[in-house]
């Protein structure tokens, strides 16, 4: 009755991406570079209780915030990944928030209850192999609406409990930037708040997010895949499409490089095999003669049969 929406929605559509995309370029919502980073508490995974003012004056934290079935996070969840196993120590704290479904679906609607939320986080925990303490933000989004709302934004926070850099999109590259630059800063200079790397990356990584998508919404289930092609229309059909096809190759592309082999493998293993038979068959043949017809042998003058023409 007064305009307000819920936190949770149960279907995505196009005004939903077009306000994200809206709100990134506009920069608006959420502490901005110098801001002072809301305070927050709240529950991980592992059942223990972190507000972000532990850290303040001790370490300087990374706030990433996202969920199963977003193409964006999909997209850069093993670069963060990457970035906790080589800065997460001393000086650096890395901290994921797991906020609302960005696609809700069939197999991951939207919670309705915390356990609900929590299995979804763990799903992601188990499928992206994140070690990160990953937060609960409750039913409301009470953290995700300090921060913005962004399906996927990173938050860089320095040791004086303000915003130092933020990449709305969470793009590793640039939040690797950031980092390098701030702790090389309060080495030389003993200071422990710098705004650093321009401040904030505003740059949606299309292509990235679009070669993650259907794996983050194969997650979510059909319904999810078909609210995305319908909302993004051909770009979104394209995407999973894609997708599908080009994401295992992207991130294995190893493994893939061994099937191949191996299939390449069966198929002339096949095709020698095919080539002993008829040589054990038909006698061996120059290689000139593949493609003349097989002489009917006749039998020696004097024999018992003739030649017989069926």
């Amino acid at each position: 009755m007064f305009g307000f929406k819920p936190y949770n929605y149960s279907s995505f559509n196009k005004d939903l991406l077009l306000k994200d995309i809206a709100a990134s370029k506009m920069s608006s919502g959420g502490p901005r570079p110098g801001d002072r980073a809301p305070d927050f508490e709240a529950r991980s995974l592992d059942g223990d209780r972190i507000s972000l003012s532990d850290f303040e004056g001790k370490q300087n934290v990374v706030l990433a915030f996202g969920s199963a079935t977003c193409p964006m996070t999909a997209g850069s969840i093993r670069g963060l990944n990457n970035l906790y196993d080589e800065y997460n120590g001393e000086d650096v704290q890395f901290l994921f928030v797991y906020v609302r479904e960005a696609h809700p679906g069939d197999e991951l609607p939207a919670h309705k209850r915390i356990e609900e939320k929590i299995a979804a986080a763990e799903l992601l925990r188990e499928e992206e192999d994140v070690e990160m303490p990953i937060l609960m933000d409750d039913l409301k989004g009470t953290i995700h609406k300090k921060y913005g709302k962004w399906p996927n934004a990173t938050y860089v926070i320095d040791k004086s409990g303000r915003v130092a850099f933020r990449s709305l999109w969470s793009r590793p590259r640039q939040i690797e930037a950031a980092l390098d630059e701030l702790l090389e800063r309060q080495q030389e200079r003993d200071v422990e708040h710098a705004i650093v790397n321009g401040g904030e990356d505003t740059s949606m990584p299309v292509a990235r997010s679009m070669l993650h998508t259907h794996r983050a919404l194969e997650r979510g289930g059909d319904k999810a895949i078909e609210e995305f092609e319908r909302a993004l229309g051909v770009t979104g059909r394209m995407a999973v499409v894609t997708s599908r096809v080009a994401e295992p190759v992207a991130l294995y592309p190893g493994r893939v490089a061994l099937g191949a082999l191996l299939a390449s493998g069966v198929i002339a293993g096949a095709l020698y095999a095919g080539h002993k038979l008829r040589e054990k068959r038909l006698g061996p043949r120059s290689p000139y003669d593949l493609h003349e017809p097989t002489r009917r042998r006749t039998p020696a003058t004097g024999g018992d049969y003739e030649a017989v023409g069926i």
